[in-house]
């Protein structure tokens, strides 16, 4: 157990227990989704959620249900190179991050998988730089 967080998952089938049914299914698109983009992406549970990297850290999906920080509800996927990716309409937020880039989501309907395969794209780019 960390100790900035109440639990300890041992891998995805103990966090996947732990969630929601909705937050359960987002975490799911969500990583196919990395997964059909970045097919050669490795995933680690990192502070109790999955962290994608080839060369360096690519994304996150942090799951409200999981205890950290401002997060309470819906999914997050962070982009650890966000400000660099092109992102003209600002769908991805800043908050208080300077590098990294996010969204949140509250249900799966809200996700626009188009957008955010155009984000993974460009970020395994920029991995590869």
């Amino acid at each position: 157990m960390n100790k900035f967080q109440p639990i300890d998952f041992q891998d995805l089938d103990d966090l996947y227990a732990y969630l929601p049914d909705d937050q359960l299914k987002m975490v799911k698109a969500l990583r196919n989704l990395v997964y059909e983009c970045i097919p050669e992406v490795k995933e680690k549970l990192s502070y109790n959620v999955p962290f994608f990297r080839v060369k360096k850290t690519i994304c996150y999906i942090w799951p409200g249900a999981v205890p950290w920080g401002t997060i309470s509800e819906g999914v997050v996927i962070g982009f650890y190179q966000g400000h660099k990716l092109y992102d003209p309409e600002g769908y991805l937020e800043a908050g208080k991050k300077k590098v990294i880039r996010n969204k949140k989501y509250l249900s799966i309907e809200e996700i626009d998988f188009d957008r955010l395969r155009e984000f993974l794209y460009q970020t395994d780019l920029l991995d590869k730089e």
